[in-house]
């Protein structure tokens, strides 16, 4: 039935088929060129050991295999994993009561929307140079407002323990494109169904558990995807801010693979270290999208 409907296509619909094929040409030639060949390329060489300036040696599975051995491979997942764990709640739960907040009718919705999202656009670099001063140990703004509260200082990235929940704390900060995606859907959500709880005595509470709530896990689903993914990768931050340090507390698994490739030279061994990274994130969104069908409600589930 399908090949009768395309031979029975008229010339029109058959130019307008051929001409389709040439306008997507230049995307799909760009993501072969420009994302399909790269991990191509970095798959290859990372069975390789290969500084660049020489050419590349085959070692199969050797980079691999030293990786199990690598105490700093071990230290830099650890941080990346703690890192994770500790920003994506934060993220998910701050920004979606934020959005809650903001969607109870709150005059000047339009300004706060606007103030939560510039820090998402601003280049994460003049960010970075911005935190340092703010939680600098000794002027910055926030142990400035500790002395006037009367409480303790802190170290905040100068310091081990404070290193990596300062830089959660900065990633809070510039999620603002995760309120405005809750905002967007909350305000989705369809009165009338508010409006029949209020009749059967539903409270504000009965409300957010069984309408708000439900009604928002397919895009909550997503904002954590995308937080997991984002927190994996995370190195800006960390490059500028503290370098890996204090005591490679910040040592995150993409800034490692950095230096590895570009500060030492190991290219085969770093291309090796980003397929791990490729797998380990690819395994993280596997496992949400097998446990999302427990908690993500969508709609047509019920009909």
């Amino acid at each position: 039935m399908g090949k009768q409907r395309i031979r029975n296509r008229g010339p029109i619909e058959r130019s307008q088929r051929k001409w389709g094929y040439v306008f997507i040409a230049p995307c799909i030639i760009g993501l072969i060129a420009f994302n399909f060949g790269p991990m191509l390329f970095s798959m290859g060489i990372s069975f390789t050991q290969w500084n660049i300036i020489t050419p590349p040696e085959f070692v199969g599975l050797d980079n691999y295999r030293q990786m199990l051995d690598d105490q700093l491979i071990r230290i830099s997942l650890r941080q990346t994993a703690y890192y994770t764990l500790l920003t994506v709640p934060l993220i998910t739960i701050v920004h979606f009561f934020t959005a809650v907040l903001l969607n109870t009718g709150i005059k000047g919705i339009s300004i706060f929307r606007t103030v939560f999202y510039i820090p998402s656009i601003v280049p994460i670099v003049a960010a970075s140079a911005l935190w340092m001063h703010i939680f600098n140990p000794m002027f910055g703004l926030l142990n400035n407002i500790l002395r006037m509260l009367g409480l303790p200082t802190q170290g905040f990235i100068s310091t081990p323990e404070g290193a990596v929940p300062a830089l959660s704390i900065m990633a809070v900060w510039a999620a603002g494109n995760a309120m405005v995606i809750y905002l967007a859907g909350l305000q989705n959500v369809p009165r009338q169904l508010y409006e029949a709880c209020e009749i059967d005595g539903g409270n504000a509470v009965q409300k957010f558990k069984h309408i708000t709530l439900p009604l928002m896990t397919p895009i909550i689903f997503y904002n954590v995807i995308m937080a997991i993914i984002s927190s994996m990768q995370v190195f800006t931050q960390a490059f500028i801010m503290t370098n890996g340090g204090p005591n490679n507390a910040t040592m995150f698994f993409s800034l490692l693979l950095y230096q590895t490739a570009f500060r030492f030279g190991q290219m085969g061994y770093a291309a090796a270290m980003s397929w791990i990274l490729f797998i380990i994130i690819a395994l993280l969104t596997f496992l949400v999208f097998k446990t999302s069908g427990r908690w993500v409600f969508y709609e047509h589930k019920a009909d």
